[in-house]
């Protein structure tokens, strides 16, 4: 059928038609590809509005199929189609999602001759965003043009809009029929993380009845599960009695699709199923999710037992021994992330030697993985781009991301592509490109843009003051336009500062009359002279009078009490340099107390009550006069730790002051004897809170006491002058106090930075505690702020798993390996901490996961500064507050508040070992598989 070329005149009313394509009441977004102007319908099956394309994408042709694929009973959405004969990358711009929200995505085509050439595409890519979705490849659904060919796949989006893209790869014209989003619950597939997606291999519904498809109303997410028939080989059965549900259900297989199930005919006999392996060129060794779905639809009478073992190909126990949980009782077991290792996969179910009754099933899910961490321009880039392509109307390839990938960057544009920062518009030129109206507000949010050419338009109206305001602009093309009135000032200063250049010649508006694009001079007010100076004097007059008074009362309080102030002096000049990370002071400055060793055993009642022991020596609890009740760690004389690191840390406590730092009381240095007197933290150590078996915190509490630690951290190494490394981040250098609040603690091995080498310092031995050391710095012994990120990420660890930072069963293990491991197959039941039963947001583990994983990158470059650990934190925790306040929870007495904890102790770790080991998590009533990924 010829193309509806009129139809594209439709096209200047987008902002209209963007309206009907807003998601519904449900937050679903139904695209029927094609379909003429505004028109709209609802879908005879699911009762769903379905809306044009208009408006989404600007380029592509409407075309409707040939008559001859009409068909009765398909879907009115594949009627039409959209092709796209032109360009490398077109996209589809959809608007209004909510940001981190996980959604399905589901994209419909079929060919049905619509361009009179009987020769459908073998193949093209499609995208979700910048990350590759899969190859749209008719001949995976037969060679007929008949056959309608659906792709699916679960994401979560990292922003409020997202495009959906073909790429033409060579293998023929892309088009598409239809286009449908969904959202999903975030406790729904686990597995879909802002890291990875799920792309759907098939979804079947056993034993459905009279074989109808289920979709929407029956299944609430719209997702379509097809019926599998086989009477030959087994029976089917049913119920019309309600499943129960139960919190926590991972997958919510609708109770339409649960109602029915299949068995062998005769009770010896084997139910088997399974699929195809699927290698693209983009992912040749996909892993693989499989869910299988269970509930016993018959009431067992007497002694009936109906048990039976799942194997998958040769693996006898890939799960043995499985019962359904119950009558009308859903269940379901799902595997980690399985690699291919053959060409297909074969599920065998076959009951057991001592079931009475056969297996039964009632649905399986099969996906591969997709990764999605490929990351696109800077929002903010990309958001002023696009806002510039829709105000202008660019007739380019400006279609998709603008910087990525590097091979379809847009015309016209250059970016910049930093390792570890998603890339940025460094030069965009516009020159000749048939502009009209004023200079869009949107290039002043182009942050790093230096290159700006707008020449030759007819652009009209004043030059934007706001362009002043980029400091890497170094160059702008305005000439031959329309412009009018003046340069800005801000814009002529950096003329005259030599930092930019402006060409804005043959605009015949711009600059009239006399100095009118030239600064002003610059003139001195007499009367301001002659008000402004005498003020000054005024001034300094009062404040030499209160400096006199004030050194005058400051000497009286020296020759007073010099408990309260006192001078350490380094013992040597190589304390006084290592301590101070190189600063060349003779003197140090303490403020705060200074106790005798007599004061200390009045206030520790002869040092009668150890808190804990570390490095430096034991701690003592303590009281002070006013009652107020301190911790004091008192040097022992076999220390390890001397002078220096006493000096350090007392240093360091001194003038340092942070909500989330212990604080420092005073101090001791009587002869011998040191000593450091500090906040008492009744609820003692991160570490034993971890360690600790009989209590266990709470999901939330650890999240805010990730927080607090990395706020603590972040004002180290970007509140203090000069910045702080504190070289040995830990679980049992993060204190709580009694409200649970974390603080960080221990600094006597922390060191400032040398400005001389820039963002490291250079020690002579490796120092912090085996298992939280980073690799780089025991490589390069050159420890930077990203060794401190590296510990931090081990601690975040702990605080999901409730593990220490080596493992020591089965075998010794870093614990980063052992969560890669299991992550790896999407096992987070197997890694979360079981003490905490449930209770928490699933997707928020996994995040808190993920950024703990990528603080303990190998490579210092691709770790996330602290600043952006506790942003990313402080998101958890809205997500898993927002969560509490939606849902209620069961659970014990709470109260940490009166719990009593040994403080201040330090944790033993041993020496790390690369051995793996493979386990398997189970849970009831679901059960999580983690299987050992095959050699590849």
């Amino acid at each position: 059928m010829a193309p509806r070329w009129w139809l594209l005149i439709l096209f200047l009313g987008g902002s209209v038609l963007q309206a009907s394509s807003q998601p519904n009441s449900r937050g679903f977004i139904s695209i029927d590809c094609g379909l003429m102007g505004e028109e709209s319908y609802v879908d005879d099956e699911t009762n769903l509005l379905y809306v044009s394309d208009a408006g989404l994408t600007d380029t592509g042709t409407p075309y409707d199929i040939s008559a001859e694929y009409y068909r009765p009973w398909r879907s009115r959405n594949v009627r039409s189609l959209r092709s796209f004969p032109d360009g490398a990358r077109n996209c589809y711009t959809l608007r209004s999602l909510v940001s981190g929200l996980k959604y399905l995505f589901r994209a419909t085509f079929l060919y049905g001759n619509y361009d009179g050439l009987n020769k459908p595409p073998a193949s093209f890519d499609l995208y979700i965003g910048v990350n590759f979705w899969t190859v749209v490849n008719m001949s995976w659904w037969g060679s007929d043009q008949d056959n309608t060919a659906e792709v699916e796949a679960i994401v979560v989006v990292p922003h409020d809009l997202v495009q959906v893209c073909l790429v033409n790869t060579g293998g023929g014209t892309p088009f598409i029929s239809g286009l449908e989003l969904r959202p999903l619950k975030m406790s729904l597939y686990p597995q879909a993380t802002a890291e990875l997606g799920l792309f759907l291999l098939t979804r079947q519904n056993f034993g459905a009845i009279n074989e109808t498809i289920i979709r929407f109303p029956d299944d609430p997410y719209d997702r379509i599960w097809d019926t599998w028939s086989r009477p030959t080989v087994w029976k089917e059965m049913s119920t019309t009695e309600r499943v129960d549900s139960f919190d926590g259900d991972y997958f919510e297989a609708p109770m339409a699709v649960l109602q029915t199930a299949i068995m062998p005919l005769n009770d010896s006999g084997s139910i088997r199923f399974g699929w195809k392996a699927e290698p693209q060129p983009n992912n040749p060794s996909p892993g693989y999710l499989a869910v299988l779905h269970f509930v016993e639809l018959q009431v067992l009478a007497g002694n009936a037992l109906r048990h039976f073992n799942i194997s998958l190909n040769n693996d006898q126990n890939w799960f043995p021994g499985y019962t359904p949980p119950g009558y009308l009782k859903r269940g379901y077991v799902h595997s980690s992330f399985t690699y291919p290792r053959e060409s297909s996969y074969l599920f065998t179910i076959k009951a057991t030697a001592n079931s009475t009754l056969p297996p039964i099933i009632n649905a399986y899910e099969v996906f591969s993985v997709i990764t999605t961490t490929n990351v696109g321009t800077e929002s903010q880039d990309a958001s002023a781009a696009m806002a510039i392509k829709a105000r202008y109307k660019v007739q380019k390839n400006w279609m998709g991301d603008p910087c990525f990938p590097k091979t379809m960057t847009w015309d016209s544009l250059n970016c910049s592509y930093a390792t570890a920062s998603p890339p940025r518009i460094t030069s965009i030129n516009l020159s000749s490109s048939g502009l009209n109206g004023d200079i869009s507000s949107s290039f002043a949010n182009l942050k790093v843009l230096q290159y700006l050419n707008l020449s030759n338009n007819n652009l009209t109206g004043a030059i934007p003051d706001a362009l002043s305001q980029l400091q890497s602009l170094t160059d702008i093309d305005l000439s031959g336009n329309q412009l009018n009135g003046s340069i800005p000032s801000g814009l002529l200063k950096r003329i005259q500062d030599g930092s930019l250049n402006l060409r804005q010649g043959n605009n015949p508006n711009l600059c009239i009359g006399d100095n009118s694009c030239q600064l002003a001079a610059k003139t001195k007010s007499k009367l301001a002279i002659y008000v402004i100076l005498p003020l000054l004097v005024i001034l300094v007059i009062v404040s030499v009078v209160v400096l006199v008074f004030f050194f005058q009362r400051r000497r009286k309080q020296q020759q007073g009490s010099m408990n309260n102030r006192t001078m350490i002096k380094p013992q040597n000049e190589e304390e006084m340099s290592t301590s101070h990370g190189g600063a060349s002071d003779s003197l140090w400055l303490v403020e705060n107390r200074r106790f005798t060793y007599r004061e200390l055993e009045m206030i520790t009642n002869g040092f009668e009550r150890v808190l804990g022991q570390g490095g430096f020596g034991r701690v003592y609890d303590g009281f002070l006069e006013d009652g107020t009740q301190v911790a004091v760690k008192l040097r022992s004389h076999s220390s390890k730790q001397g002078v220096k690191e006493f000096l350090t840390e007392a240093q360091i406590l001194t003038r340092i002051h942070h909500k989330n730092l212990v604080t420092m009381i005073g101090y001791c240095k009587d002869g011998e004897y040191m000593a450091l007197v500090y906040e008492y933290m009744s609820q003692g150590t991160l570490q034993e809170h971890i360690a600790g078996s009989e209590r266990s915190l709470r999901w939330r509490q650890r999240l805010r006491i990730a927080l607090e630690s990395a706020q603590g951290l972040e004002y180290l190494h970007k509140g203090c002058n000069p910045p702080l490394i504190h070289r040995d981040v830990k679980a049992t250098n993060i204190l709580l106090n009694a409200q649970l609040e974390a603080k960080i603690a221990d600094f006597g091995l922390s060191k400032a930075f040398d400005h001389h080498n820039g963002n490291y310092i250079s020690t002579n031995t490796i120092v912090g505690t085996p298992g939280y050391v980073d690799p780089e710095y025991q490589a390069t012994v050159q420890p930077t702020t990203k060794s401190d990120v590296y510990s931090f990420g081990v601690v975040l660890l702990e605080l999901v798993t409730g593990k220490p930072a080596i493992l020591s069963e089965p075998e010794p293990m870093n614990i980063i390996h052992w969560v890669r491991q299991r992550l790896a197959r999407g096992n987070m039941e197997g890694v979360v901490d079981t003490r905490m039963h449930g209770g928490y947001n699933i997707n928020v583990v996994w995040k808190v996961a993920e950024i703990a994983l990528k603080c303990t990158a190998q490579e210092s470059a691709q770790r996330p500064t602290i600043a952006d650990v506790v942003v990313q934190l402080q998101e958890c925790l809205e997500l898993e507050e927002g969560r509490t306040r939606d849902f209620s929870t069961g659970g014990g007495n709470n109260d940490y508040s009166s719990w009593n904890y040994n403080a201040y102790g330090s944790g033993q770790s041993t020496d790390v070992s690369k051995n793996a080991a493979f386990g398997t998590e189970l849970r009831m009533p679901t059960v999580g598989l983690g299987l050992a990924p095959a050699a590849r």
